[in-house]
């Protein structure tokens, strides 16, 4: 089977591209994708653990805790002990953490629409519906299983519409 003509060979390929594309939106933040994700994570989910983090964004806990010593490192978040579990860390945007997200959002979205211009624009809705079904489908297989609610998270994509 030639390589053009397997799933997986062109899913790596467009995530291949889809970072070349967010890297070159972005290049003047210094962010990787993986780190715009936990940090837009924590706008909605202020203060929760590493684990939950990685469970919400999809990556498993050594990679949540090393991209969260990088963004510390840059003053992007902070991380306190939880006074519920002494074990854990809770994860905060900093201010400057918060200000470069908003700052990001027009990049990342040119980012976005860079990805699917290629498409015609009646089939963008239909190619992220079938995307998600993928994830859905076989999130059991990955290192880094999602455990939110996909029902939801379309309802809510379908109302923000």
């Amino acid at each position: 089977m030639p390589l053009w003509e397997r799933p997986g060979y062109l899913v790596r390929r467009l995530h291949q591209i889809h970072s070349a594309l967010f890297l070159e939106e972005c290049k003047e933040f210094n962010i990787t994708p993986v780190q715009y994700g936990l940090m837009t994570t924590l706008l909605k989910h202020a203060g929760s653990d590493q684990r939950t983090l990685g469970v919400e964004v999809g990556i498993d806990r050594t990679n949540v805790a090393d991209v969260l010593e990088r963004l510390s490192e840059r003053g992007l978040v902070r991380r306190e002990r939880s006074e519920r579990d002494r074990r854990s860390m809770n994860v905060y945007l900093t201010e400057e953490g918060r200000t470069l997200v908003e700052k990001m959002y027009a990049s990342m979205v040119k980012a976005q629409q860079r990805l699917l211009d290629p498409l015609d624009p009646e089939y963008r809705s239909a190619f992220l519906a079938m995307l998600t079904q993928l994830v859905e489908g076989n999130n059991q297989y990955s290192r880094a299983e999602l455990k939110a609610d996909f029902k939801t998270r379309k309802r809510a994509r379908r109302n923000e519409e």
